[in-house]
C-alpha cells in the first residue's frame, strides 16, 4: 500500500486487536510485567554490585547481560503500554528507527556477552589453576568494552544506512519496529543493506554459536578425559544456567526471524513469535540466575534481609 507524502512521517505498527473490555486489564498486566521484570534485573545488578564475594568475572558479565535486558524492556514496553491505552498504533518514523536500533543493539550485545560468559566457563573448568591469571579484571573490562563498542558500531552503521532511504509504505507488520519490518517499507534497491544485515547476523549469531560450541566441546572433552564425578558436577553446576540462557536467546531470536517468513500463519501467532525475543529472555534471565546460581541466591536473600531490616 502506497502512503501519501504527509503520512510518511508516521508508521503504523501491527494492530493489537483488543476488545474494549480487555484494554485496561491488558495495560495493568503489561505494566506489572514491565515493572517486576525491571525490578528483578535491577535487584540482581545491585546485589552483585554491593556483594564483595560476587566481584568475579562471571557475575560482572552477568551484570552486562542484565543491562542489555533492561535496554530491551525500555525499548519495547513504554511505547507498547501507551498504545494499549490510547489504541493508537502510530509512531513517528524517527522514533521507529530509534526503537529498532535499541532492539537490535540489545540482541547483539547480549549474544556477545553470552559468548564471553562461555569463554569464562571454559577457562574455569579447563584451566582452573590459571583462571585468575587469565580472567583478570582488566581482561573482563576489555571484554565488556569490545562487546558494547562492536555492538554499537555494527548497529549504528546498519541504521545509518537504513535512515538514508525514503519509505513508500507505512504499515509495520510487527508489534514493534525492527530492521526486517522497516526494510519492507522501502521501495528502493536495498541490496547493500540486505548483505550488511546478513553480515551482522552471521557475525552475531554465527560467531557466538562457534564460540559456545567450541568452548562446550572443550569442557565436555575435559570432563570425559578426567572421568571424575566432581568435574561433571562442576561443569553442570557452572555451565547449565549459562547454556539455558544462551539457548533461550537463540531460540527466541530464531522465532522472531521466522515470524517474518510465515505469511500464512495466524496473525496472533506471528505477533507472539515476533515479540518473544524482547519479552521472554529479559523475564527469564533474572529468574534463572537468581534461582539456579546458589552463590547469587544466597546473596540476594542476605541483601533483601539487610535492606528490609534497615527499614524497620
Amino acid at each position: 500500500m502506497k502512503a501519501n507524502e504527509s503520512s510518511l512521517d508516521f508508521v503504523s505498527l501491527a494492530a493489537l486487536d483488543l476488545s474494549t473490555m480487555l484494554i485496561y486489564p491488558a495495560f495493568i498486566f503489561g505494566l506489572f510485567t514491565f515493572l517486576i521484570t525491571i525490578f528483578c534485573n535491577v535487584l540482581i545488578i545491585a546485589v552483585i554490585a554491593f556483594s564483595k564475594n560476587l566481584q568475579k568475572p562471571m557475575f560482572v558479565l552477568m551484570v552486562n547481560l542484565l543491562i542489555g535486558d533492561i535496554i530491551a524492556l525500555i525499548a519495547f514496553f513504554p511505547q507498547f503500554l501507551i498504545s494499549i491505552v490510547t489504541q493508537n498504533r502510530l509512531i513517528t518514523y524517527n522514533a521507529c528507527l530509534t526503537q529498532a536500533f535499541f532492539v537490535h543493539f540489545y540482541g547483539c550485545t547480549n549474544i556477545f556477552t553470552l559468548s564471553a560468559m562461555a569463554y569464562d566457563r571454559f577457562i574455569a573448568i579447563c584451566a582452573p589453576l590459571r583462571y585468575n591469571a587469565i580472567m583478570t579484571p582488566q581482561k573482563v573490562i576489555h571484554f565488556i568494552f569490545w562487546i558494547w563498542f562492536i555492538g554499537f558500531a555494527m548497529m549504528f552503521s546498519l541504521f545509518v544506512m537504513l535512515a538514508g532511504f525514503k519509505i513508500c509504505r507505512n504499515n509495520i507488520v510487527d508489534l514493534y519496529c525492527n530492521n526486517p519490518s522497516i526494510m519492507k517499507l522501502i521501495c528502493n534497491n536495498t541490496t547493500v543493506n540486505n548483505y550488511y544485515g546478513l553480515f551482522t547476523l552471521v557475525v552475531g549469531l554465527g560467531g557466538s554459536n562457534i564460540v559456545v560450541i567450541y568452548t562446550y566441546a572443550q569442557i565436555l572433552f575435559t570432563c570425559i578425559k578426567t572421568n571424575q564425578v566432581d568435574a561433571w558436577h562442576k561443569a553442570i553446576q557452572t555451565c547449565g544456567t549459562h547454556l539455558v540462557t544462551f539457548l533461550l536467546l537463540q531460540t527466541f531470536t530464531m522465532f522472531s526471524l521466522v515470524a517474518h517468513r510465515i505469511q500464512n500463519a495466524p496473525a496472533s501467532l506471528r505477533k507472539i513469535l515476533g515479540v518473544s525475543v524482547l519479552i521472554f529472555p529479559p523475564i527469564l534471565d533474572p529468574i534463572i540466575y537468581g534461582l539456579k546460581v546458589q552463590e547469587l541466591r544466597l546473596n540476594i536473600v542476605r541483601f533483601l534481609k539487610k535492606r528490609l531490616g534497615s527499614t524497620k
